[in-house]
């Protein structure tokens, strides 16, 4: 069904429901909170009363019964315009799942923890059916009882909050709460796999006036597996076993000075299944048959380390308040692949007169990333200014670093020569080599100034202005108008103007790898090179730049009463610049890299560049209500995000001009436009009575269509609807259990060629992913 045929869909359903209401959950619970795109502290949090668009949810009765394990996945289900599908078949990609706001990339929107910068990932997703070329923020390294709310602000907010927020802001605000409460759960797919357990518990210790909590979680996921049987591959999730623990709170020191901190750690083990190395048609290239004579699958395994921490003080001076903040975060992935041989070793050993033999696993070296962010933050509420303004002001210092560590000589190395047989490199993922080592650092300094009048008893009016200085690529300023008009006491106009931009991120500019690709089922060595590089200059690339944006939103919210509500925002993103990972560039479509490429012995080229504009429309809404029905009480929802993006302009380097179909091909093109589906619909139903909750869900997720390796060929995926359902029961004020089903009639993507799919399986991970029904029970208790 085309997107625009939603719109009838749900107003139609709005006019069922009577009305409904964006999903602020309990926001009146909240007490006195800033909610995110403001600078001003409110008493309570209303998403119909907020100049842009903010969703606010709360995350207390997804810990206590819901059937999502992990954060992505629970906003996945959750907020229609959030999007985070885990990936198979994509290297890196498999281990850390990727999110993005609005059909954008993931690294174009930005990600706070109790109001200050969350650092990303170390990894740059090249694989995968999503943000591909981005990186990310890991919504996973947060444990889910750690979570009070979650604040998801539908609007760009660059000029408030600086590079990174062009499709919007999501804030994690962590528990600070006294009183103790634990979380066991289990769930596994229909088909008896990828079994998940989960352990967590959170404890909050008054200390005078303040309140310290601790988080500790444990998560083991299993693989999942819908290759058919006589396959060697394994398609499906990613083998993760979680450590986390968190500590959050805020103490009162003297007087108006109150210290608060945030620390945090979480060490990943993942494993996931690379593409399958046949018998004899890989020997001796790909394989050994005195090691894997049946053929084998690689498994590429990653130990991730996470690191958080937030320390503060918060006082204030002649009237104003003022925060000085110090965050740093860090990233780490380190590879090893096992399961795995080099086959440059095999056939060396084999020429040598020995059996053919390899070691069979390899340290194949990684990378990291840290984030240093000094703030500090000023503010105060006139309540005689222009019928009471707040006025905001403050600056921020950030250390960027990245680095790549080179693996063991055996997961890269040529050992029988080129030309001789055997392929260079670890099977599966090639380790990382000297040349591709690094160590790169940048830093930034940034002054806002924020202004918010009400002007009269209903205009509202909000200007933001910042500047940034970059020490890698120069000085960027973008500012933002918001504004709102009250019409009546239940009508609510809004709208906002603001100009944008993200930075060219360090493992942009820097990633450098060779690793090996599957076209139509067939190995390709391919290298992807850093910014300033030997092929990059061959080429004429520039050096990276910042992209630029301009966003406009239009909408209104109405609330006849307490318990309902609706809000409808149309919106248009237009980014100037985008840096996209190119298309392969070899010896046949640029002669010019033919020399270079053979001398590396791979057989094409890629690297990111500034070459696109792109322009995003879209409409968010978003209704609730609830009312009582017999003796309980049903709460409706109904969110519905509708996006189309559309790439505007192909600029080519001057070099590369007559190339554009190469640079950009028509299979990234749709890679970059249907990323994620330009609808995704969520209608739920829950219903109280007495000590049982019953909740029925539908998560409509639109069409997408992607292009297969062979010119003219499209895999179209049809529109998609799967139904969530959980029961909970409320067996003393203390203990609840809770049992349910996730996509219950086991609905999956439409069937692909798998020559032609990204990941060699009959559909990509897209809309809800390949996997198929799964069913959870889940205990809560609180002490």
């Amino acid at each position: 069904m085309p997107a625009y045929r939603l719109l009838p869909v749900a107003f139609a359903a709005l006019s069922l429901l009577g009305a409904g209401a964006a999903r602020a959950d309990d926001a009146n619970s909240l007490e006195r909170v800033t909610v995110i795109g403001s600078r001003k502290s409110l008493p309570a949090a209303s998403s119909t009363e907020t100049l842009v668009p903010v969703d606010i949810y709360s995350m207390n009765k997804v810990v206590e019964g819901g059937g999502q394990f992990d954060l992505a996945q629970t906003l996945q289900y959750l907020s229609p315009s959030f999007n985070s599908t885990r990936q198979t078949g994509a290297d890196g990609a498999d281990l850390i799942d990727s999110a993005a706001l609005r059909g954008l990339g993931s690294d174009q929107t930005l990600v706070l923890v109790n109001g200050k910068r969350r650092h990303t990932v170390a990894l740059v997703n090249l694989f995968g059916a999503r943000n591909r070329g981005s990186t990310g923020t890991d919504m996973n390294s947060l444990p889910l009882l750690a979570i009070d709310n979650v604040q998801v602000l539908r609007d760009g907010a660059a000029a408030q909050y600086g590079s990174d927020a062009i499709a919007g802001v999501i804030n994690i605000q962590l528990k600070k709460k006294a009183g103790c409460e634990a979380v066991a759960g289990y769930g596994q797919y229909s088909r008896g796999d990828g079994k998940n357990y989960l352990a967590s518990a959170y404890c909050g210790v008054k200390l005078g006036d303040g309140t310290l909590g601790l988080t500790g979680e444990w998560q083991d996921r299993g693989r999942s597996n819908r290759a058919d049987p006589d396959s060697l591959r394994t398609i499906g999730d990613t083998q993760v076993k979680n450590k986390t623990v968190y500590l959050n709170g805020e103490l009162p020191v003297a007087g108006d000075n109150r210290l608060y901190l945030t620390a945090g750690a979480q060490n990943r083990d993942a494993s996931s299944a690379a593409w399958a190395r046949n018998g004899d048609d890989d020997i001796p290239s790909r394989n050994s048959a005195a090691m894997y004579p049946n053929g084998f699958v690689p498994y590429i395994n990653g130990k991730i380390e996470d690191r958080y921490l937030i320390v503060g003080w918060k006082s204030s001076f002649a009237g104003w308040d003022t925060d000085l903040s110090q965050t740093y975060g860090s990233n780490k992935l380190r590879y090893n692949i096992s399961h795995t041989l080099n086959a440059s070793i095999a056939n060396k050993d084999l020429l040598a007169g020995g059996k053919g033999i390899s070691p069979s696993s390899f340290d194949a070296g990684g990378f990291g990333f840290s984030q240093a962010t000094t703030n500090f933050d000023v503010s105060r509420f006139f309540p005689d200014l222009l019928g009471g303004s707040n006025i905001a002001f403050g600056a921020e210092y950030r250390r960027e670093t990245y680095d790549i560590v080179a693996g063991e000589p055996g997961s890269y190395i040529d050992a029988d020569g080129v030309g001789f047989g055997g392929n260079a490199g670890s099977q599966g993922f090639p380790g990382f080599q000297p040349s591709d080592a690094t160590n790169k650092s940048r830093n930034s300094q940034a002054l806002y100034f924020d202004w918010e009048a009400t002007l009269t008893p209903s205009l509202t009016l909000d200007a933001a202005l910042r500047a940034e200085h970059y020490s890698d690529f120069g000085s960027t300023t973008t500012a933002k108008l918001a504004g709102s008009y009250k019409v009546g006491r239940d009508f609510l106009l809004r709208g906002a103007a603001s100009t944008g931009f993200r930075a060219p991120s360090l493992q942009q500019l820097y990633f450098s790898s060779t690793f090996t690709d599957f076209i139509s089922g067939r190995p390709l060595d391919v290298v992807l090179a850093p910014n300033g590089s030997k092929i990059t200059n061959a080429a004429g690339v520039p050096a990276l730049k910042q992209e630029k944006s301009k966003n406009l939103t239009l909408g209104f919210t109405v609330k006849p009463s307490a318990d309902t509500a609706v809000t409808v925002d149309l919106y248009q993103i237009n980014i100037r610049d985008r840096i996209v990972l190119s298309g392969r560039f070899d010896a046949d479509n640029y002669p010019a890299l033919g020399a270079i490429l053979q001398g590396l012995g791979v057989g094409q080229a890629q690297f990111f560049v500034n070459s696109v504009n792109t322009r995003t429309r879209g409409l968010d809404l978003t209704a609730s209500n609830r009312a009582k029905l017999g003796a309980g009480q049903l709460s409706t929802f109904l969110a519905l995000n509708l996006s189309r993006t559309t790439v505007t302009a192909i600029h080519a380097p001057a070099s590369l001009q007559g190339f554009e179909d190469v640079l950009l091909s028509e299979r990234e093109r749709l890679f970059i436009e249907q990323g994620g589906p330009r609808a995704k619909a969520t209608l739920g139903f829950e219903y109280s009575q007495g000590a049982w909750t019953g909740e029925a869900k539908l998560v409509h997720f639109g069409s997408q269509t992607q292009g297969g390796f062979t010119d003219g060929v499209y895999l179209r995926y049809k529109p998609k609807t799967s139904m969530d359902l959980a029961l909970s029961w409320q067996a003393t004020p203390a203990l609840k259990l809770s049992v349910g089903g996730n996509n219950v009639f086991n609905v999956k993507p439409t069937r692909q060629n798998p020559d032609e799919t990204d990941n060699g399986f009959y559909y990509d991970s897209v809309q809800f992913g390949l996997n198929g029904a799964s069913y959870f029970a889940r205990l809560h208790y609180r002490f």
